[in-house]
């Protein structure tokens, strides 16, 4: 691993702190106190304790949210692992500028703004409005060949979510959803998911955007000769590096969001990650430092099997859980008018004393 090429994301990591267990403490105790039982609003409270734990004195300020939709392309395609062409992330790419996929309309219903982010389409836009172009390369390599990126590649494109956080606090967001659209990136998290926590690719590789069961056959054993060329028999060797895993079996749209999962933390921002792809993207940076977590949200857990094991590797527990299994950004998107519920609840909210209620006996 070049280290040097990796300065910007080690000195980003080390600035990393938790949220604040005070804060954290003194949420709980107005929680115990509004006009309710204790805990009675169940997961309600915990995204309440969470979001005033990062946002500090800056809690009862609006809720300012961004969906970020990270493209790329994957070498990997070439194994056929998907049911869709490579050509069908260039042409989602046009269909979210021109504001006609699932995650515009839940973004424009919700008042998040919309981003997307060329980090590696195999396809060349021309200045298309509304495209934030940040392309590190036309695609990754084909990993069953060769490493997906270089160190500096990968390194790029960590860079890219580095300086989205940065951009995303000047401009005052608070909330930040991620998605992304990549044909062969179930694939790539996939690989990820089964390197980072060392079960089966059986166990954590799913029908991706509609295999069928040869399909789905073929591409297990696709996925079970990548581990074997990156990593070996993972039963006889150890867990590698998060960041090699990354750059021998990830994406560029992936290391894009695990840039900008680390910086949002750097940055005291919280980030509703969607489904298995962004959720891999978290994993890598969960692994590269673990007090990311608390800036987390999960959006939903959907119905690939992968999900639920870099869910409970990273320690969350989806807000949503509605078989979805599309992308985008779209579970994020939804959980965050969860998350508004519970801060306009804490924030709103009478306690017994104000109102005027009795408390349960003690």
């Amino acid at each position: 691993m070049n280290i040097a090429s990796l300065t910007a994301v080690t000195e980003i990591v080390s600035a990393i702190v938790s949220p604040s267990g005070e804060w954290l403490a003194r949420s709980h105790a107005h929680l115990d106190v509004l006009t309710k039982p204790p805990g009675s609003l169940g997961l309600l409270e915990d995204i309440a304790a969470q979001m005033v734990s990062i946002r500090q004195e800056e809690f009862t300020e609006p809720l300012h949210k961004a969906v970020y939709v990270f493209a790329a392309d994957h070498g990997i395609t070439a194994e056929r692992v998907s049911a869709y062409p490579s050509e069908v992330t260039h042409q989602m790419v046009l269909n979210f500028l021109a504001q006609g996929a699932a995650v515009n309309v839940l973004a424009k219903l919700h008042q998040v703004t919309m981003n997307v982010v060329d980090v590696g389409v195999n396809a060349d836009f021309g200045g298309a409005t509304g495209l934030l172009d940040r392309k590190v390369r036309r695609g990754t390599r084909n990993m069953l060949r060769e490493a997906a990126m270089s160190d500096e590649e990968m390194a790029q494109a960590l860079r890219v979510g580095l300086e989205l956080a940065a951009e995303a606090k000047t401009r005052g967001y608070c909330l930040l959803a991620l998605g992304e659209m990549g044909i062969g990136n179930t694939t790539a998290a996939s690989a990820i998911t089964a390197a980072l926590t060392k079960n089966a690719v059986e166990l954590v590789t799913g029908k991706g955007t509609g295999l069928d069961a040869d399909a789905l056959a073929h591409k297990r054993q696709v996925l079970e000769a990548v581990i074997m060329k990156h990593f070996g028999n993972p039963e006889t060797t150890s867990k590698p590096d998060p960041l090699d895993v990354l750059r021998r079996v990830g994406g560029l749209e992936i290391a894009a969001m695990t840039g900008l999962v680390l910086g949002a933390a750097r940055n005291r921002i919280a980030v509703v990650v969607d489904g298995f792809i962004s959720t891999a993207a978290a994993a890598i940076a969960f692994a590269i430092e673990p007090r990311v977590s608390g800036y987390l949200f999960a959006g939903h857990q959907s119905a690939e099997p992968g999900h639920g094991v870099l869910l409970e590797y990273v320690g969350l527990k989806p807000i949503l859980s509605l078989n979805m299994r599309l992308g985008e950004g779209t579970g994020a998107v939804l959980a965050m008018s969860i998350i508004e519920s519970a801060m306009a609840l804490y924030n709103e909210m009478a306690t017994f004393a104000s109102a005027g209620v009795s408390e349960a006996r003690g």
